[in-house]
């Protein structure tokens, strides 16, 4: 990648999906950040500005759907992407404010090519 590296937050309350994700994502050339609960997502968006939010849905406390509506409420303009393993969430409204929403599996080709997607589209990746 060229210029200044790509900074992405994952945010799940299960470690070792923050774990896998960020060793996928160190490998793709990105720079990570990871957060644990959905409040402490809020506060990397609001110090840290990375330039995405892969955001899981049922965490302890701040669950996504609020993570994601304080976090478009910080930064409008921010790409989220919504992942779960719940197929359910997908008809809340408050959803529908995220840039994608993707199912949680063993299989992570479909999460890195929906971030380079939205990436490519942001104009933060050439296409």
């Amino acid at each position: 990648m060229i210029g200044k590296p790509i900074r992405i937050l994952i945010a799940d309350d299960d470690k070792n999906i923050r774990r896998l994700y960020e060793k996928e994502f160190r490998q793709a050339g990105y720079e990570v950040l990871l957060a644990e609960k959905g409040s402490e997502a809020v506060e990397k968006v609001r110090n840290e500005n990375p330039d995405l939010v892969i955001l899981d849905i049922r965490m302890p406390g701040m669950d996504g759907i609020e993570a994601l509506g304080r976090i478009l409420a910080i930064k409008n303009n921010i790409p989220v992407i919504l992942n779960t393993a719940y197929t359910s969430y997908q008809n809340n409204f408050m959803s529908w404010a995220a840039d994608a929403y993707v199912i949680k599996s063993p299989d992570l080709e479909p999460l890195r090519a929906k971030v380079r997607e939205i990436l490519v589209k942001k104009g933060l990746l050439p296409a």
